[in-house]
């Protein structure tokens, strides 16, 4: 068997999307405009530690890998640099145990070493997938294990079924206004990110205006007419396909998510938090949207007390290069 390994190219989109799909789309349907949004489009993959391997007998796409870096030249990033990300790995399950995989990471170790990264993540990078290796994959897990690939614990999805509620109402603070967000207050809004949640939130809300986004997929608390918290709330017409509706076609009617949110510190301990949440549930509630995610969490017994359970369980790892 001649493997040969190219540099990701869109030109193999289509065999990737099936190789995807074939292997473990029963649990994570991968969509093309996701494929395209997430990999392809995104400029921080690193094209040097991206590689698909091919079967030249019959030219099919066996395997592939992505890596990222956080290339984007932006305040709220300058914490993760020195940071890279494996994407995603995958091989054909008829193609495993014959050095592939190990030979896509290599290069991929390789590429993002000569890149300074220091510390490799796997998932949680700009336009992720997951945010580790999902639970269902012991096998993967065992073997990022035997490369260097070190637990350092656990994170989840949690899903809630809104249909089992009468109604879902907003909640009525006496100082407190919850609201979907007006796009006059742009600028307003990204300066409390900039100030409470600087980091990837806030380069996630730069990105939702840059793509059109309008306000409506933030709730937002206010208290004497400034913000004090946020929620993010997705559907089927947000600007892109978000993080806790990746999966939407796993469910026969349209999919919600919630997340990220947070309240200001001096607010902190008042039952805000809690009330967002709720908050976000009323509005996609009253889009219609009854099946509701939330994505990349620590936080379940805090979500169970609005209704949620876990759907999914991810371990998260990382490797230090040498």
């Amino acid at each position: 068997m001649d493997i040969q390994y190219i540099n990701l190219t869109e030109g193999r989109a289509e065999e990737i999307l099936f190789l995807w799909n074939k292997e473990i789309g029963d649990n994570f349907p991968m969509r093309k405009e996701l494929l395209r949004q997430n990999t392809f489009e995104d400029i921080n993959v690193l094209l040097e530690g991206s590689w698909i391997a091919i079967d030249t007998k019959n030219d099919k796409t066996v395997g592939f890998i992505v890596s990222k870096i956080w290339k984007e030249d932006m305040e709220c990033l300058k914490i993760q640099k020195g940071v890279g990300h494996i994407q995603v790995i995958l091989v054909d399950h008829d193609y495993r145990n014959k050095g592939i995989g190990s030979e896509l990471l290599k290069r991929a170790e390789k590429a993002l070493n000569e890149a300074a990264v220091k510390t490799v993540l796997l998932g949680q990078d700009p336009w992720h997938y997951f945010p580790g290796i999902p639970s269902e994959f012991k096998k993967t897990r065992e073997w990022f294990e035997r490369r260097g690939y070190v637990n350092y614990g656990e994170e989840y999805d949690m899903y809630c079924d809104l249909s089992k509620k009468n109604e879902v109402i907003l909640p009525d603070l006496l100082d407190v206004k919850f609201k979907l967000l007006d796009l006059a207050e742009k600028d307003k809004f990204l300066s409390f990110l900039k100030k409470s949640f600087p980091g990837r939130w806030e380069y996630e809300a730069i990105h939702y205006f840059k793509r059109g986004g309008e306000g409506r997929d933030f709730v937002v608390a206010e208290k004497n007419g400034e913000i004090i918290g946020f929620c993010r709330i997705n559907d089927i017409n947000s600007p892109f396909i978000a993080q806790n509706v990746y999966w939407a076609p796993l469910f026969n009617k349209e999919l919600g998510g919630i997340g990220p949110l947070g309240i200001d510190e001096k607010e902190r301990g008042k039952g805000l938090g809690l009330a967002i949440v709720q908050a976000g549930m009323y509005f996609l509630y009253n889009r219609g949207i009854k099946n509701v995610v939330i994505d990349w969490t620590e936080l379940v017994d805090f979500y169970s007390r609005l209704g949620c359970k876990i759907w999914k369980k991810y371990t998260v790892y990382k490797k230090e290069l040498k």
